[in-house]
């Protein structure tokens, strides 16, 4: 609850009780599950007026579900065509040098036969 573990539970009430007294503990815990449900209610009532306001204007939550469906869906694509492309021009890349490197060897090999 709250990421209060039972120790730190008992540790906060002993502490109210030290500070208010056995006989405003009640009361307390009172206004405290008033405050709670008047939070709750305001911003319940927030999250309405929300949807409300975005119903109006067109946007509902599978629209943007469809919306945000569809940018991941052209994302991945991209994402897969740059990879494709990055692949292509490594090995291409990779061959140049493996190239490169046979010319070395072949020009290097009769100079190290000479030594």
């Amino acid at each position: 609850m709250f990421g209060i573990g039972g120790g730190e539970l008992v540790f906060i009430l002993f502490i109210v009780l030290m500070l208010f007294g056995s006989d405003k503990v009640p009361e307390i815990a009172r206004t405290m599950g008033k405050a709670m449900a008047q939070l709750k209610n305001a911003t319940n009532d927030i999250k309405s007026e929300i949807q409300k306001g975005a119903e109006a204007n067109g946007l509902d939550s599978k629209s943007l579900n469809d919306l945000t469906g569809n940018i991941n869906a052209e994302i991945n694509n991209a994402k897969s065509n740059l990879l494709g492309d990055t692949g292509n021009l490594l090995g291409d890349t990779t061959n140049e040098i493996e190239k490169v490197k046979e010319d070395i060897d072949s020009l290097s090999g009769p100079i190290k036969r000479q030594r």
